[in-house]
């Protein structure tokens, strides 16, 4: 395996583990925000208001998107077991 082909599996990993969390994290986000605007507004500051609602975006993410992260994960995990296959045999 040369230096190149392994700093380019190590780009290509950090990328895939970008676009696994990016859509979780974003939704979290963008909920957290709306919530402390609520918050913000009704003058309520109580901080476990925010927790339920951010669990269950995230859990609805997951449940649209799962499939394809998966498929994105098994993919990747295919290409890195065939190239090391490949390692293993030179």
């Amino acid at each position: 395996m040369t230096e190149r082909l392994f700093i380019d599996l190590l780009n290509e990993t950090l990328w895939v583990m970008l676009l696994l969390s990016a859509p979780v994290l974003v939704v979290t986000m963008v909920v957290g925000v709306l919530i402390s605007i609520g918050q913000a507004i009704t003058q309520i500051q109580e901080q476990t208001l925010t927790f339920v609602p951010k669990i269950l975006a995230a859990l609805a993410t997951l449940a649209f998107i799962g499939p394809w992260m998966t498929d994105l994960m098994v993919n990747h995990t295919n290409k890195l077991m065939v190239l090391l296959i490949r390692v293993a045999q030179q």
